[in-house]
């Protein structure tokens, strides 16, 4: 498939394809950090409402890059089966996700200090990323939003394997997705510019959660 020029443009195609929740008022929840400028512009697209629904992966020990689970705000754990022995030690997997509940803590604190989480029931969710991989993180969201009863819950990714998206996809009304390309070696091969998003740029892009919502007369 040919590369997305950065976030914005894989974006902004993603929005096109979402053209049937305008108006609608949809709540966006992007998963934080990469996902949140993807989520920012489809809510000012849509006329929605952005926040952020707050799960991490959880990082092999000795290599942080490779999820073998995630964890979500809730202090939900999916783990995958390289998280238990004798891959990971029990002691090696339990200070894995002390430090990623802690991480999200603090993101919660940074990111929403003076409101409270959008409540996502009875609303149309759309779920957004920069992409799946594993697809532990988009998992452990979908599974979170579940138990808050959205009246209909939609993952929206520029790019995904064809198997994690199908695991995706079971837990979800619907997923949009721009390509399933294979092989699938990381999401970022597939961005022309994959600069890492820093939490100075999430927190702007939340300052006002209602940006994009349509006005009524």
């Amino acid at each position: 498939m040919k590369p997305f020029k950065d976030r914005i443009d894989a974006a902004r195609r993603l929005a096109q394809k979402l053209g049937a929740y305008k108006g609608k008022n949809p709540l966006v929840l992007a998963i934080p950090r990469g996902g949140v400028p993807l989520g920012k512009v489809i809510a000012d697209a849509l006329g929605g409402e952005l926040d952020v629904v707050l799960v991490h992966k959880l990082g092999a020990p000795g290599n942080s890059e490779y999820a073998i689970g995630s964890i979500s705000e809730d202090g939900r754990v999916e783990l995958g089966p390289e998280a238990r022995e004798p891959y990971v030690s029990r002691e090696e997997l339990q200070a894995v996700i002390l430090e990623e509940a802690d991480r999200i803590r603090r993101r919660r604190a940074l990111y929403t200090p003076v409101r409270s989480p959008e409540n996502p029931a009875g609303r149309i969710v759309i779920v957004v990323d920069d992409g799946l991989a594993t697809g532990f993180t988009m998992i452990a969201a979908l599974k979170w939003l579940k138990e808050r009863k959205p009246m209909r819950t939609i993952v929206a990714v520029p790019v995904s394997p064809p198997e994690t998206l199908d695991r995706v996809r079971a837990l979800a009304d619907e997923a949009v997705c721009l390509g399933t390309p294979v092989p699938f070696r990381a999401v970022g091969l597939f961005y022309e510019d994959f600069t890492a998003v820093s939490d100075e740029q999430v927190v702007e892009s939340l300052r006002d959660p209602h940006r994009g919502r349509q006005k009524t007369a």
